[in-house]
């Protein structure tokens, strides 16, 4: 039994949890506080997606704010936002987040619970915030999970539908190709994050959204 505690000692990762982004989320707050961000912002969050998403190119005639990092989960962009998103009180948060939480072993109710959570944080500060859920992505390597994903996307899409503050971009269809797969030029060689073409077509849904809550 002694033994058998440490083996599971030593498979446990000593940085599990939100706990293991402490580094990027110090980056981000000292950034803040030698140049305070915007207020009123297009405030982008989530994993690594997010974090790769060149804003300032893709949306150049808006101001944005990037709080992607790592590889981090939905529950991470919980955790922490009331430390790298509430002070910032963006105008819109767009947040990616449910790919690495799939992957890692959580259900779709999980991610959809953690949703929720996420929603009700934001909101209790930040009442007038919009938050538009960009669903997880049927990506080449994870495409075996899809099932599963596409489960908490539906589930979340639900969730946006009864809420006028809630929002969700139409993206997963319009990344298959014609035999029902995703689109291989949309990513680079790891099959998993986007290619130049795959973030083009993921800001041109976001322009659409902007041109219609504007319209």
């Amino acid at each position: 039994m002694k033994y058998l505690s440490l083996f599971l000692i030593l498979l446990t990762p000593l940085s599990a949890g939100p706990a293991k982004w402490k580094k990027d989320i110090a980056k981000f707050e000292a950034t803040d506080k030698k140049s305070p961000p915007p207020k009123g912002a297009y405030l982008f969050i989530g994993s690594s997606s997010a974090r790769m998403w060149d804003l300032k190119k893709s949306f150049p005639e808006y101001t944005t704010i990037n709080r992607g990092f790592g590889g981090s989960e939905l529950e991470d962009s919980l955790f922490y936002a009331d430390r790298i998103l509430i002070p910032c009180q963006p105008k819109v948060v767009f947040l990616y987040a449910g790919d690495n939480d799939i992957s890692n072993g959580k259900t779709a109710e999980i991610v959809t619970a953690d949703f929720q959570k996420f929603v009700a944080k934001v909101h209790r500060a930040l009442p007038k915030t919009d938050i538009v859920f960009v669903p997880i992505k049927p990506s080449l390597k994870r495409w075996n999970l899809w099932p599963k994903m596409n489960k908490a996307n539906q589930a979340i899409k639900k969730i946006t539908e009864a809420d006028p503050k809630l929002h969700y971009l139409p993206i997963p269809p319009t990344m298959l190709g014609k035999d029902g797969k995703p689109m291989n030029d949309l990513f680079v060689k790891d099959g998993l994050h986007l290619s130049a073409k795959g973030y083009h077509l993921w800001s041109k849904h976001v322009h659409q959204w902007i041109h219609d809550q504007e319209s």
